[in-house]
């Protein structure tokens, strides 16, 4: 767990791993329980879209910690459904359109904030931290405002430890003095005040033009409520969600992006020449869809946003007894020819997202988008 969790490079076993035992293979947890590491495409699929699956006892733990029972990452069944429903609002393509001059905003500081940096070796995570949750606290709730992750061989165990206790030992143990619970206990109580205080001014104020996220999850501007509308206790309760989650994914999208750019110059000169060419084009914006490499590059996922110095393997857990389907054959380690894969209830699997990105079929479609 150590080795697949913190190697001194990102992937460095799991991708060794995936060429050598193929898209699903075996290995052992912390206590010696058999865990799956999934990339192929169909059990994948399967798994996330599955209603026989949930979140693993340790990402369960986490998000019941860091967000509200009423987020929609937290909710789970009807209620899930529900909320998300009523949030696809907030993130249509007209939605975002809305907030293009916002994100040219941050991003110029960005530039500014880079073009200061020594001509040395940087660390640009803290840059783009800062301007990422203030893009999206700008976005959902009209502010600005500043909160990070990591994971260590400790914390990997503790989370093997935890899964173990009953729910209101680990509840407590969330008050101890201790840093890193003191932190989350801020970043979750930060979060409901200025979620609640929002919803405060915007109810008062009365305004019916839809300026932000939130606008449109309490919908102010319409006559008549939508189906499925959010409540406002609703809606406070994603603050969390969008601004701790969004801000870690966006920033680390962002740096794998720009390392990608660095190790491909030619690329980066490419694609810096399609962007003025469009910006000189354009009086009133530039139309991102008619940029090939640009939309090639940002679909090219070979990092995951999620990851951290821990790793970035969403973690299932089996909620009953079923059968996990593949995309082809596979040979078992004692020579078996299957096309799915038996699971007991209770069995933790592992989507190993950044491998699946990998699949040279995949990368391959994808950068055929580059010049349609």
């Amino acid at each position: 767990m150590l080795h697949l969790f913190l190697p001194p490079q990102y992937g460095d076993l799991e991708f060794k791993w995936k060429k050598l035992y193929g898209p699903v293979y075996r290995v052992k947890g912390c206590f010696g329980q058999d865990r799956l590491m999934i990339s192929d495409p169909s059990a994948l699929h399967h798994v996330l879209n599955s209603n026989h699956f949930e979140h693993g006892p340790s990402l369960a733990n986490a998000v019941s910690l860091l967000f509200e029972e009423k987020s929609v990452i937290a909710a789970r069944g009807e209620t899930h459904k529900r909320l998300r429903a009523a949030m696809q609002v907030g993130f249509t393509a007209s939605a975002v359109r809305g907030c293009l001059q916002l994100f040219k905003r941050n991003a110029q500081a960005v530039a500014e904030r880079l073009e200061e940096l020594p001509g040395k070796p940087a660390n640009i995570m803290p840059v783009l931290s800062e301007a990422t949750l203030n893009a999206i606290s700008q976005a959902t709730l009209s502010a600005s405002t500043t909160l990070g992750s990591s994971q260590s061989a400790v914390q990997i165990l503790a989370d093997a430890v935890a899964v173990r206790l009953p729910k209101w030992v680990w509840r407590a143990v969330m008050y101890l003095p201790i840093t890193t619970f003191k932190i989350i206990r801020t970043a979750k109580s930060f979060a409901r005040e200025i979620g609640e205080r929002s919803i405060c001014g915007k109810m008062e104020a009365g305004q019916q033009d839809q300026t932000d996220v939130f606008d449109m999850f309490l919908d102010l501007g319409s006559r008549q409520q939508r189906r499925n509308s959010l409540t406002q206790e609703e809606v406070a309760a994603q603050t969390g969600m969008l601004l701790i989650g969004g801000q870690d994914n966006t920033a680390n999208l962002l740096a794998f992006c720009l390392l990608e750019l660095a190790r491909h110059p030619q690329v980066q000169q490419e694609l810096r020449a399609e962007i003025h060419h469009f910006l000189g084009s354009q009086s009133d914006g530039f139309m991102y869809d008619n940029m090939p490499l640009l939309n090639a590059f940002i679909k090219v996922f070979v990092w995951p946003p999620y990851y951290t110095r821990g790793g970035a393997l969403e973690e299932r857990m089996a909620i009953q007894d079923t059968v996990i389907p593949l995309t082809g054959v596979m040979r078992t380690s004692t020579g078996k020819l299957i096309n799915q894969i038996l699971v007991r209830k209770g069995q933790i699997v592992y989507l190993a997202i950044a491998s699946y990105q990998r699949c040279g079929k995949i990368v391959l479609l994808v950068l055929c988008m580059r010049y349609p």
